[in-house]
């Protein structure tokens, strides 16, 4: 089996905690679509992205599409992506979407989350439509050519073909406890 959830497996599910003070599982989100994205606080990726991914989130929520954000990230590499930094980060900027704490890392290996930011569509059956990048410039969007989530978010919500199932996400590897920050796990790869 592949590190990453491939293209047609069922989104897998959790129990995690948010930064609203909630604990959240899959069953919680009922919307026809959800876009399940790892993410972190310190990530220059993550952070030159977050407002096209606040855009793409606003643009689609009253198409019953749903953002949920995992930060998954070791606390040990990164201080600054502890659960309080997350709940500040929340606050500071309200973004459009829940954010979960994956602190054991469980959910981040059965999803096989790769970079930060990487993103994961399911469609309402939550069968995985779409995995890879938010956008094609996530560090300086200043520079960005295309963004591939609403592009297929788009596809979906007008019932058209998917121009794409599979992109490479762009970004910080997910920081994995107890191991070097540039660590990835043996069988993570490439997705395309």
């Amino acid at each position: 089996m592949a590190f990453t959830l491939d293209i047609g497996q069922t989104a897998p599910d959790f129990n995690l905690p948010a930064t609203d003070g909630n604990t959240y599982t899959l069953t919680h989100f009922n919307s026809k679509f959800l876009v399940i994205f790892f993410t972190c606080n310190h990530c220059p990726y993550v952070i030159g992205s977050d407002e096209v991914t606040r855009e793409t989130a606003l643009k689609y929520q009253s198409q019953d599409v749903t953002f949920i954000g995992i930060n998954s990230n070791s606390k040990h590499t990164y201080a600054e992506d502890d659960f309080s930094h997350m709940v500040k980060r929340m606050e500071a900027f309200q973004f459009p979407w829940t954010y979960l704490y994956d602190e054991s890392q469980a959910i981040a290996l059965k999803y096989g989350a790769l970079r930060t930011p990487h993103f994961y569509v399911f469609d309402k059956d939550r069968k995985l439509v779409y995995t890879g990048r938010g956008v094609n410039s996530p560090r300086d969007t200043s520079r960005m050519t295309e963004n591939t989530l609403d592009i297929v978010l788009h596809a979906l919500i007008t019932a058209q073909d998917l121009p794409y199932t599979k992109t490479n996400p762009i970004g910080c590897n997910v920081k994995w406890e107890g191991k070097d920050a540039h660590w990835m796990p043996a069988d993570a790869c490439d997705l395309i």
